[in-house]
């Protein structure tokens, strides 16, 4: 039996490329250690069989921008639990292909409002956390909200521009009905809390709160604790 060795050494001496392109194949997910795909380049082999997959890319894996629908939950701090392969929503397993390196070093962005669902951003580019971090206060935010009560006489105009907030006068706001009991709120940077005082302000009880969109990314059909990757396409 021979001496364990890493995966890298391993598949440069199967294919004759360097060590660097080597742990690119590797870390890309196109190498397999009999018949399951291994990303570590450390890895170590013996008499296993080593094979690069023949639809094999050379190229540095790009940093990810992952999207969940968050279930609503008093505390959003562990919605980072909820992603995995098993969770990438089913209507986009395409494209790009789940990597072990995906769940790694992930930054949260853009806290959801105390108690909502809806919208979650968890990226590893810095130019993505850079965007939503400091032009927080030009990007807007749309919530759909689910409310009990009758609103006061003139409420809904008083919700688009007219209250304040901890003694601030708050930027404009886009409020309007989506039905009977629901509300669309678009705006921009809300700050803790604030949809719940808007809409106690105005005589209403919020009943749930979910964020559909930041800026000029929608979380589209994502079932709750579901996920799919920012596409190529998509600005925030």
């Amino acid at each position: 039996m021979t001496d364990p060795i890493r995966l890298s050494k391993r598949l440069v001496e199967l294919v004759g490329c360097s060590r660097r392109e080597a742990e690119l194949y590797i870390e890309g997910g196109w190498v397999t250690v009999d018949g399951e795909v291994v990303e570590e380049p450390q890895f170590k082999v013996q008499e296993q069989k080593v094979e690069l997959l023949p639809d094999a890319v050379l190229s540095k894996a790009e940093p990810v921008t992952l999207l969940l629908h968050q279930p609503p939950a008093p505390d959003s701090s562990t919605a980072l639990q909820l992603i995995s392969p098993a969770t990438l929503s089913v209507e986009h397993r395409y494209g790009t292909r789940p990597l072990k390196g995906h769940f790694v070093r992930l930054s949260p962005t853009a806290a959801l409002q105390a108690d909502a669902g809806g919208l979650l951003v968890f990226t590893q580019d810095w130019r993505v956390l850079r965007k939503l971090t400091d032009d927080a206060a030009k990007l807007e935010q749309e919530y759909i909200v689910e409310v009990a009560g009758e609103i006061a006489e003139h409420g809904l105009n008083r919700l688009n521009h007219g209250l304040t907030y901890k003694g601030y006068v708050l930027p404009p706001v886009k409020a309007s009905w989506q039905n009977e009991t629901r509300l669309r709120f678009a705006l921009k940077n809300p700050q803790p809390g604030q949809i719940a005082r808007m809409c106690a302000s105005v005589g209403l009880t919020v009943i749930s709160m979910k964020r559909i969109r930041i800026g000029g990314v929608s979380m589209g059909k994502l079932q709750p604790g579901q996920w799919r990757y920012l596409a190529a396409t998509e600005k925030f």
